[in-house]
């Protein structure tokens, strides 16, 4: 394996942790109540969610690049 794809599987892996984290607090009974008075998540929440789709996205790129 390249140093681009080893990279590529640990950003991956990285992302679904941070992806899944951010749906695991989204779940959550005070992110619900907060959702709801707002009508949005928390920022914590959010980053956790964006930056595991953004680790998730760079590493399949990564493992697909030649």
């Amino acid at each position: 394996m390249k140093t681009n794809q080893i990279l590529g599987v640990i950003l991956l892996v990285v992302g679904v942790i941070l992806l899944f984290t951010g749906w695991q607090a989204s779940e959550s009974l005070g992110e619900q109540v907060h959702e709801t008075l707002t009508g949005r998540f928390t920022d914590t929440t959010m980053w956790y969610l964006i930056g595991g789709a953004a680790a998730s996205l760079g590493g399949v790129l990564l493992i697909l690049k030649k």
